[in-house]
């Protein structure tokens, strides 16, 4: 699943190895979850989406509306 996590990181100018401490997970593993080589958990969508502030459609590309409704 494509998500939109490495293009909100970058915009507000974040390392990996940042989110992946707020995600409590190792850089490598993030990494993994940018590039689309493994699954992320709902758990950690859900914390990256309040992190970000936006909504978990927004993350999936499911609208262009970042606001959380």
């Amino acid at each position: 699943m494509k998500l939109r996590i490495k293009d909100l990181r970058e915009e507000n100018d974040l390392s990996q190895s940042y989110i992946a401490k707020i995600l409590f997970c190792d850089q490598s593993l993030y990494s993994k979850y940018e590039r689309g080589e493994r699954d992320i958990p709902l758990s950690l969508m859900i914390k990256l989406a309040d992190f970000y502030d936006v909504s978990l459609d927004y993350l999936t590309y499911r609208t262009y509306n970042p606001k959380k409704y």
